[in-house]
């Protein structure tokens, strides 16, 4: 397993970097330079003004150059300056991450608290009413776009019904746990309702997969009750794809929910990604990436790992 570990952490390396290039390229070749941004907010810039700014913020070097120097301050974790706002990078980071993280992390909860017991109900009674609920969750999940549903919910709980508030992480001058609950409600549920199509269908055909399976059969023919093969037998064999599904939500925790905050002003990491690329902030968004980038590498090893530990039959050899 260790070896295993190892292995696979050294094959990420090429494809982290592989990664970092493309991204740096692609907003480095974007229209609009930060220092355009930075010389539009100003009344008047002089040309020496303009130049010197230009040296200042590094952007007077070719750009592999560049790439090799931000390269170099971020095996030190440095992740820079700000542009806009000349503040760290990693501060301005750390402070947006736990926000995301109490946002996307409560929608993933109630997405598998609820799609997982539907899922197993769906495939214990096929074509059933838990069946007909599935499968209407599924495609709300799967095809209504996020920002409707935000719509639709804001205008229903907000607008007709005045229970819930549409802005922000808390109201002002009120920090209190209800206050954030009232806050998260709204948002943490479009992205639970958007995480529930793939898990529910995921369930589902994972349940009914081995319900024809001999280990099934046998646990019939010695008097269990079909709930409990269900639940023990069936559920727990079919947790491989199951979790799969569920640990490609991880990255979400990130970068994942950049629309519901942006709509509900939630300060997480998605909003401060699209306020920095509109500023073309260069480090703050390369930040970003880097996490969003580390963040589904290590996912996708520990998928791997979690499979071994669910399956003995699944060696690393």
């Amino acid at each position: 397993m260790a070896k295993y570990i190892v292995k696979r952490l050294i094959t990420a390396i090429p494809i982290f970097f592989g990664i970092t290039i493309i991204i740096y390229t692609m907003l480095n070749l974007a229209p609009g330079s930060a220092l355009d941004m930075l010389a539009s907010s100003e009344m008047s810039v002089s040309s020496e003004a303009y130049q010197q700014l230009k040296a200042q913020l590094g952007l007077d070097q070719p750009l592999w150059v560049r790439y090799l120097l931000w390269l170099k301050d971020l095996v030190h974790f440095n992740f820079g300056t700000s542009y806009r706002t000349s503040q760290s990078v990693a501060l301005m980071v750390s402070q947006r991450i736990v926000p995301s993280v109490i946002l996307s992390g409560t929608g993933v909860i109630i997405a598998i608290l609820l799609s997982l017991p539907i899922g197993i109900m769906a495939a214990y009674k096929p074509y059933s009413k838990w069946d007909n609920i599935s499968s209407f969750f599924a495609l709300i999940g799967s095809t209504l776009p996020g920002f409707l549903l935000s719509l639709l919910l804001i205008y229903f709980f907000s607008i007709k019904l005045k229970l819930l508030p549409t802005q922000g992480m808390h109201s002002s001058g009120n920090t209190s746990l209800p206050d954030l609950i009232r806050h998260l409600i709204l948002p943490a549920l479009i992205i639970a309702i958007g995480s529930m199509g793939n898990l529910i269908k995921q369930t589902r055909s994972a349940c009914l997969e081995m319900l024809g399976e001999d280990f099934v059969k046998t646990a019939r023919s010695k008097g269990i009750s079909e709930m409990a093969v269900m639940v023990f037998h069936v559920f727990r064999t079919a947790l491989i794809p199951i979790s799969t599904t569920i640990l490609l939500q991880i990255p979400h925790i990130i970068g994942g929910t950049t629309i519901v905050e942006q709509i509900f002003s939630w300060p997480g990491l998605g909003s401060l990604m699209i306020s920095s690329i509109n500023n073309r902030d260069y480090p703050v968004v390369m930040c970003i990436a880097t996490l969003i980038a580390v963040t589904v590498l290590v996912t996708n090893i520990l998928i791997d790992i979690i499979h071994g530990l669910l399956d003995p039959r699944i060696s690393y050899s």
